[in-house]
């Protein structure tokens, strides 16, 4: 019997022509309430003191050093709908939050388990990587009637290297659904490239290209159980709408490039501490700065 999380030709073949893969049940019913659990226990602990809020339309907290930072920390994002005209939350702090991250497969028991987990090893076997290496994680909440808007993306905008080799894992903790925000994606889209890219240099944060428009009418909805996991290619152009829902969307998201791969000269390049997994031999290792690229960006956020 091949590992668990191991891709058949079938699901491979599904992914090369479509730039994404569902695999149903990929974590257990335990593992997904340990998680959900865990994230529970690190908001309860956040005082609110050190926090940013997101956005995938408003690209000023590019420029903020409490976002750069959070590469290398345990960081809180809240939701732009979540602060009344008087500048304090609407709701309750845990029904405000939009995301946590970046540094969760780092810095925490429960999210490193499951990061370096003989299934995702598995899984990144399957697909041809040698050197697998975490780039980033975050857990997202897609809160109950506030839950933002992410716009459609290429992941690999923000995560680029040569030749690109970025691939995202997003694991439903919730049921994902057309009414509380679930994924929507392009099928085939990675075929056609990387469309702009994030750069970082002398001159600051910017892209090199605005953002195409999309016809809405080419994406097809990611509806999944809690449990799930979905496999992004890095190319494919994907997006999730608002959740006007009384229901929350939980998921949590990682993703992965290679260490056999060099960034772009102008990369953007936002973390020094990445863990890197060696399939079936999960090791740690540092990386120096310029290793590689980190998106702790707008665009890795479903």
């Amino acid at each position: 019997m091949p590992p668990a999380g191991s891709l058949t030709a079938d699901q491979l073949s599904f992914f090369e022509t479509n730039g994404y893969l569902v695999m149903e049940s990929f974590s257990s019913e335990e593992e997904v309430r340990e998680m959900r659990d865990r994230m529970a226990e690190i908001v309860a602990g956040f005082d609110g003191a050190n926090s940013a809020v997101f956005s995938t339309k408003d690209h000023r907290q590019l420029k903020d050093d409490y976002f750069f930072k959070s590469a290398e920390n345990i960081s809180f994002f809240f939701e732009e709908n979540a602060f009344g005209d008087d500048g304090c939350l609407k709701q309750p702090k845990e029904l405000s939050i939009n995301k946590v991250g970046h540094a969760l497969h780092e810095l925490d028991p429960v999210f490193k388990k499951f990061c370096f987990s003989e299934s995702v090893a598995s899984l990144f076997s399957s697909l041809g990587y040698k050197r697998p290496a975490v780039m980033q994680s975050m857990y997202i909440f897609k809160q109950p009637g506030i839950g933002g808007e992410v716009v459609p993306h290429q992941d690999s905008t923000f995560l680029y290297t040569e030749p690109p080799t970025c691939t995202g894992l997003w694991l439903a903790l919730q049921d994902a659904t057309i009414n509380n925000g679930c994924l929507w994606a392009i099928p085939g889209s990675h075929k056609e490239g990387l469309k702009r890219r994030m750069i970082r240099d002398e001159n600051g944060t910017h892209f090199d290209r605005p953002s195409p428009s999309y016809d809405q009418k080419d994406f097809v909805p990611l509806e999944v159980k809690s449990g799930a996991l979905v496999v992004i290619h890095g190319d494919l152009i994907h997006q999730s709408f608002e959740n006007h829902s009384p229901e929350s969307r939980h998921a949590f998201s990682l993703h992965i490039d290679t260490k056999e791969d060099r960034p772009g000269t102008d990369l953007c390049i936002l973390a020094k501490p990445v863990i890197s997994m060696a399939i079936k031999a999960v090791i740690s290792s540092r990386r120096i700065p310029g290793d590689v690229s980190d998106g702790s960006s707008c665009c890795n956020k479903n």
